[in-house]
């Protein structure tokens, strides 16, 4: 009897990470819950060990290399890594903005993102079919005003799985890389703005079906899911009312 696959999901705590987990445990993975609110994650996977599936959970920051690294020794084999861990951090001009809120910004998505890659590539590669899953952002690909520091940490992670594709083409791993656009959940615009509801709000006000942490992880899980042959290098997926970064339909 073949083994079930493993799937470790970073930033699994609320969101599109907890959204993931649910799915991909839907799906037949046993999920490994991984964030730094060890409640958030010891939750979720006692609710989806209730509903028939396996899930673990384990506290841990991305950030943390000698973690990671002790973290990593758990596996022999995994089926499928999926870097979601990061955010975005205030709304300032270029020429005003915390350089403290940039490091951040690029520690959490980048390097967070590098160190659990790195660390459980060998198991990844060990598994015979592999999958590293990176959550970027429309922002890789396009700035606007305020985003400086967000847009130039997901720009890199866009890069790095750019790269790494290149770099490890003929081996059992594929590098699929998700690319939302506006998805309302319950942190994501609470947390850049430092808990400010009024202006977390405000991006959303008057956009009809923002994106939902749920249609995120349907789309990560149906592309990790697909034949092991093919791979989803890039997808990008808005709301019907979001044509670009810059370009939202609102009714106000």
């Amino acid at each position: 009897m073949a083994a079930t696959p493993i799937a470790v999901i970073t930033g699994a705590s609320s969101g599109i990470g907890a959204a993931t987990a649910r799915q991909l445990a839907a799906a037949g993975y046993r999920v490994v819950l991984t964030a730094r609110r060890k409640d958030r994650i010891e939750a979720l996977a006692a609710e989806l060990t209730e509903a028939g599936h396996q899930a673990a959970a384990y506290a841990l920051d991305v950030t943390d290399r000698a973690a990671v690294d002790e973290f990593a020794t758990a596996f022999r084999s995994l089926a499928v890594l999926v870097n979601n861990a990061g955010g975005a951090l205030g709304a300032d001009p270029v020429a005003t903005g915390d350089p403290a809120d940039w490091r951040q910004m690029y520690e959490t998505n980048v390097i967070g993102t590098l160190n659990l890659t790195q660390a459980l590539l060998p198991a990844l590669t060990a598994s015979g079919d592999g999958t590293v899953v990176i959550l970027s952002s429309t922002a890789a690909f396009s700035s606007y005003e305020g985003g400086g520091g967000y847009v130039a940490a997901k720009h890199a992670e866009h890069v790095l799985a750019e790269t790494l594709r290149l770099e490890i083409v003929g081996t059992p791993v594929r590098v699929i890389e998700v690319a939302p656009g506006m998805v309302k959940t319950e942190e994501f615009a609470t947390t850049r703005f430092r808990g400010d509801t009024e202006k977390a709000a405000k991006v959303y006000a008057g956009v009809d079906a923002p994106l939902t942490a749920d249609d995120v992880a349907d789309t990560i899980t149906w592309a990790v899911t697909r034949p092991s042959h093919v791979n989803i290098d890039l997808l990008v997926v808005r709301p019907r009312a979001q044509a670009s970064n810059s370009k939202v339909h609102r009714t106000l």
